[in-house]
């Protein structure tokens, strides 16, 4: 049975796949289904704070890893 993958970028932006809507910081990333589409998840991390939503990410974002195929790092 084929899973779903999550596309995650590590890079050198300490803020990736975060974004600020009006204070209030989201995370965004695409999902890649088994059926060979895609859907893009937006979480609203509930937070003004941007090393709280960086934790928070981490956490999302590790949570997630184990249905991928490859083993990432994630950098804070």
């Amino acid at each position: 049975m084929k899973t779903s993958r999550i596309a995650i970028r590590i890079g050198r932006n300490p803020n990736h796949h975060l974004w600020n809507n009006n204070g209030t910081w989201w995370l965004h990333y695409t999902e890649h289904l088994a059926d060979y589409t895609k859907r893009r998840v937006r979480l609203n991390l509930h937070t003004h704070n941007v090393k709280a939503a960086r934790a928070i990410r981490d956490v999302l974002l590790t949570w997630d890893v184990p249905q991928q195929t490859c083993s990432l790092a994630l950098a804070a």
